[in-house]
């Protein structure tokens, strides 16, 4: 899946883009819209807003702390093994207990230090953001993008700002099949 990010200033316009996307085929939680002003996108009852908790840079960040516990627990236990402490009577007991102390602190490290940052895909909207503008992104399979292309010929105001890494296909999946996510 490849998503595609969307400019605008008109949350009107955003809402008529959204309702003929799904209208043509392509579901709700495959369509986002990111806005500072969250309470104008309420006021969008068809508007599927991003939440709050994807706003910031949690699941991104936890994962680089968990890369770097995992490097901790390696070396924690390549220390141990090549300076012989593992001989001792304690064995490799104490020594796996700290290698995954540290990794679980390090992943939970990188979590809070998630939650003060912005969501990492979204940095490079910040500026249309604080010009009060509204990014609308929307998830798509490679047979879905000819329905984009001829729904965004309707709309001339929707500034395309680019592609990155989508949502995976089958959490996407999961949250139609969940009812997490109002359908269209």
């Amino acid at each position: 899946m490849l998503r595609h990010y969307f400019i605008s200033d008109s949350l009107d316009d955003l809402e008529v883009f959204e309702e003929q996307l799904e209208a043509a085929g392509i579901s709700t939680p495959q369509i986002h819209v990111l806005s500072l002003n969250d309470a104008e996108v309420e006021h969008h009852s068809h508007l599927h807003a991003v939440k709050s908790f994807m706003k910031n840079d949690i699941v991104h960040s936890t994962e680089r702390g968990a890369v770097v516990g995992l490097c901790a627990f390696a070396l924690v236990l390549a220390v141990a093994y090549f300076a012989g402490w593992t001989e001792s009577a304690a064995g490799w007991m104490p020594f796996i207990f700290l290698a995954v102390v540290l990794l679980g602190f390090c992943t939970w490290e990188g979590g809070l230090i998630g939650i003060q940052e912005p969501n990492h895909n979204f940095a490079r909207f910040a500026q249309a953001l604080k010009d009060g503008k509204h990014i609308f992104f929307v998830d798509l399979e490679p047979s879905q993008e000819a329905i984009l292309e001829r729904v965004l010929k309707l709309h001339t105001q929707v500034e395309l700002a680019g592609t990155g890494s989508s949502t995976p296909h089958w959490l996407i999946t999961l949250w139609q099949k969940s009812g997490l996510v109002r359908h269209a």
